[in-house]
């Protein structure tokens, strides 16, 4: 991460500005070499040369002065841009007696938004010694505040579609939560992802308890319309807060009710989120490169979970989950592979109490406090909507979602990235977690704040400003894998990673090849950027991962997920078809009911 933050500034205006419209300029800054005669020239002299230069070069020069011994200012008869100043600046380049030339600009003052809500939205400043963890939004913004063409999912309970800050920001969503009797909204699925609310009273306990004796009691939530305005709320509108990503647009995607959410709604929710068909559902026309996921179940990760979270990151999108609040080992959907699972700090970089921590937490972000939470979109309801408003909430399903939109910026700047190496990216990006005097580690004493180590509370600490310039093109090496067609099995494949890249002003110098899963295979040549296996006769999805290395040690990896196809065999029965599919049905029982079990964090 340091070398990330240590490459040259020149080189980063390159990366960030090199599409970018010169404004108009005037005047030009002139660095003079020193003269042979006398390398202490008076000012009248160093005047003189400079209108000499501006003679020579055919440059006209209406007026001047010094900045600096060396520094002359060069004023324009009239403001150039584009192709004509570059010419003029050339031609001054070429002289002899000039060592330097570049525009006399105006400097902005940093992108910092003027919706009056930000100065409470304190986990986007600048880290400081107040805000330890904050994620340094202001720096990020004067690289990019976003695309438009970015589209991140909230799968959630829904979103207030009539919230006055998200005006402009949401696309048509999806309504997946399927039972009427947990949906709340008097139907099933429809094309509606607005939030009627998700309250669970006493009453429904009493009389329901069949359906609700297992529920907690609580108001509205209002949690998807709180994270949807922390991605993308309506930004620099002297309104209300301010969103991460200012141009972003919001894939509303509802798939829970009072309760939770039941799995099936869930996995379909991701699928059709991702672009992937859901059967009854229509197209998705705007996937999502980014899901935010800030529910959790009680159990680990399961294959329903794994294989639709497989499919989703095959079609680009990547999975940010919460790890959950209750300070132990995050469960599913955060524990799956190819997630990034989000843990939470508070305001001193300390890992909150209730935060979920260890090996599967991948990064650490605010997640608020009693004393001090979080500030986004809120509504006034207890039960039904009311008021469309603003308040403040703790806890993993918000330190989420400023992944999230972080994930979303480095695809401002870089939509070709893969999920892999965005996730890869926001990891090596992190800033070092923070240690705090007096406070014990999270390895002894979890369950109160407590200093966070990469082993428990992930790589490191948010940081969005590191994070974007990790994402830039050509700035880190990139792992590409050629995609392997659906081969036989028991033939023999190549994996090709020869369109991989190293950084800027770098050679690539390793490649390491190696199995994540499937059924155990060799790996011939894995050191190489070609290598091959011997697939075994039966048929099985293998994954393999490439790490590339360049010559100033910065690495990047890349999954490939190859499925086997075995010849086609003949039918036949069995007397113990009846039993297993017994088994099946119990075991559907079950997920389903593990699935009521998945709820907001």
């Amino acid at each position: 991460m340091n070398k990330i933050l240590a490459l040259p500034l020149v080189l980063l205006a390159a990366v960030f500005n090199a599409q970018a419209q010169q404004a108009p300029v005037k005047g030009l800054i002139v660095t003079l070499k020193p003269t042979t005669e006398n390398a202490r020239e008076t000012p009248q002299s160093a005047r003189d040369r400079m209108q000499a230069v501006a003679r020579e070069a055919g440059v006209t020069m209406q007026d001047g002065r010094a900045v600096s011994p060396r520094l002359q200012l060069l004023q324009l008869p009239a403001a150039q841009q584009g192709e004509a100043l570059e010419a003029t600046m050339r031609r001054l380049r070429l002289h002899p007696d000039v060592a330097a030339v570049e525009p006399d600009v105006r400097i902005k003052r940093r992108a910092i938004p003027n919706d009056p809500g930000y100065v409470n939205q304190w986990n986007l400043q600048a880290p400081s010694a107040t805000f330890a963890s904050a994620i340094n939004m202001p720096p990020a913004w004067d690289l990019t505040t976003g695309s438009a063409t970015t589209v991140v999912a909230v799968l959630d309970v829904g979103v207030r579609l009539s919230h006055p800050d998200l005006a402009g920001k949401l696309l048509p969503g999806y309504d997946f939560a399927s039972e009427v009797e947990y949906s709340n909204d008097g139907n099933g699925r429809d094309n509606n992802p607005d939030d009627p609310g998700d309250w669970v009273s006493a009453a429904d306990k009493r009389n329901s308890p069949a359906l609700f004796g297992s529920c907690d009691v609580e108001d509205s939530s209002w949690h998807g319309t709180f994270i949807a305005g922390q991605i993308a709320a309506a930004t620099n509108n002297a309104t209300g807060i301010a969103g991460i990503n200012w141009q972003a647009k919001i894939l509303p995607v509802r798939i829970a009710g009072k309760c939770g959410a039941l799995l099936s709604d869930i996995l379909d929710g991701i699928r059709w989120a991702a672009g992937l068909p859901v059967e009854g559902a229509p197209n998705n026309p705007n996937p999502a490169r980014v899901l935010n996921f800030s529910f959790g179940g009680d159990a680990a990760c399961t294959s329903a979970y794994q294989t639709t979270i497989d499919e989703a990151t095959a079609a680009g999108a990547l999975l940010v989950a919460a790890a959950g609040n209750e300070t132990g080992s995050p469960t599913r959907p955060a524990d799956c592979n190819r997630v990034l699972a989000v843990g939470a700090v508070q305001e001193n970089g300390l890992k909150t109490t209730y935060s979920n921590y260890g090996a599967k937490v991948g990064i650490s972000a605010p997640g608020g406090t009693a004393d001090r939470g979080l500030y986004s979109l809120d509504n006034t309801g207890t039960t039904v909507p009311a008021t469309d408003t603003y308040g403040s909430k703790a806890g993993t399903s918000f330190s989420t979602p400023q992944a999230a939109a972080v994930v979303s910026l480095m695809l401002a700047v870089n939509p070709g990235l893969t999920p892999q190496q965005l996730l890869d990216r926001i990891k090596s990006s992190a800033r070092p977690h923070t240690v705090v005097q007096g406070a014990n580690s999270c390895e002894v004493t979890p369950w109160f704040a407590c200093n966070c180590t990469t082993t428990t509370c992930g790589a490191g600490l948010l940081d969005a400003r590191a994070a974007v310039v990790a994402a830039a093109p050509g700035i880190l090496p990139t792992a590409a894998i050629t995609p392997v067609s659906q081969p036989a099995a028991g033939s023999t494949i190549t994996l090709n990673g020869s369109a991989s890249v190293a950084g800027t002003g770098a050679a690539l110098t390793s490649y390491q090849w190696t199995q994540v899963s499937g059924t155990a295979v060799t790996i011939q040549n894995a050191n190489t950027a070609q290598a091959t296996v011997a697939l075994p006769s039966n048929a099985d999805t293998f994954v393999f991962r490439l790490v590339v290395t360049d010559s100033t040690g910065r690495t990047d990896d890349e999954q490939v997920s190859i499925t086997s196809v075995a010849a086609a065999s003949g039918g036949g029965g069995g007397g113990a078809s009846s039993w297993l599919w017994g088994a099946a049905l119990w075991l559907l029982a079950g997920l389903a009911w593990l699935g009521r079990r998945s709820r907001r964090l």
